[in-house]
């Protein structure tokens, strides 16, 4: 999430209760989450296990329940909470309505046709152009371009799925970014895309869903990929272009695809992949695949 305009460390400490090691002049300029963090933003860490990859991550301002050396160039946010602290500064600066107001600031293109059932959030943009089908819902801040088409019962902008365990209970990072869905995208029936924690979900240009899709917060599809029903994206992978998923196809969260792969159905991907074709619980190659296949086929 970037800031409406630069703060200063001093403002976000006082505003969180934290201690900050830095400038209290030292520039702010938003909040990330761990896998999307760039220069400039406050990212969180709550255990010593992921201190280092905090420290040494793109974030400029590191947001930590413990103080340590500060690494040159950065700063701390000394917290007892950053779990907490973080939701605290991402609702200051971005207001979570979930659909409890009136609409308002939505931007409707030239042409675009919306069925009545059709749910919209607040601060919206839709394209020209644009189909969107019967109990669609889209949510606060979602971006919509040209010639999309969104069909029955889709979810664009529902909550990530990102929670801590606290006393006993389950405790929500709340998200507050965005879905954006570029031009000339089709969304089949039943899909369900979450917006960003603190950035954005993306449909890249030209990609095709099929029905009842599952797609994580903060993930980058790419172009004119092809997505077969029942797949599953967890949160933070980017899908290169041109990939195909066929049917059930899961993949955990975190990983990357090559641009032109194509994953058969019923894969399970839980690594990085290069380009080509793969099959199998943890996406073997799919030649390496059939040989294996042959081999124990011809065990007597």
């Amino acid at each position: 999430m970037t800031f409406h305009q630069p703060q200063k460390l001093k403002t976000i400490a006082d505003l969180i209760g934290a201690k900050f090691i830095g400038s209290e002049d030292f520039q702010v300029l938003g909040t990330n989450e761990i896998h999307m963090v760039k220069q400039g933003e406050i990212v969180f860490v709550n255990h010593p296990k992921y201190y280092d990859k905090a420290l040494n991550s793109a974030a400029t301002i590191i947001l930590i329940d413990k103080e340590v050396e500060c690494p040159e160039g950065k700063a701390l946010l000394v917290s007892e909470d950053p779990f907490g602290d973080f939701n605290k500064i991402n609702t200051h600066f971005t207001r979570i309505y979930n659909f409890t107001e009136e609409l308002h600031d939505v931007e409707i293109g030239e042409g675009t046709k919306i069925h009545s059932s059709a749910v919209i959030g607040n601060n919206v943009i839709i394209g020209k152009n644009t189909l969107i089908f019967p109990n669609v819902v889209i949510g606060d801040r979602t971006v919509i371009g040209d010639n999309v088409i969104i069909q029955s019962n889709t979810v664009l902008g529902g909550d990530a799925f990102y929670y801590r365990k606290l006393n006993g209970n389950f405790d929500r990072l709340i998200s507050v970014g965005n879905v954006v869905i570029e031009n000339n995208v089709e969304i089949g029936n039943g899909c369900t895309i979450d917006r960003g924690v603190t950035d954005s979900t993306v449909i890249g240009e030209g990609s095709v869903l099929d029905n009842q899709i599952q797609i994580g917060h903060d993930t980058v599809i790419g172009k004119k990929c092809l997505i077969a029903s029942q797949v599953g994206i967890a949160g933070c992978c980017v899908i290169g272009d041109e990939v195909t998923l066929w049917g059930q196809v899961g993949i955990a969260s975190g990983n990357k695809i090559a641009n032109g792969s194509v994953i058969l159905g019923k894969t399970g991907v839980n690594r990085d992949l290069e380009k080509g074709t793969y099959i199998g619980m943890f996406a073997e190659d799919f030649k390496t695949y059939l040989k294996k296949e042959v081999k124990l086929r011809n065990l007597k």
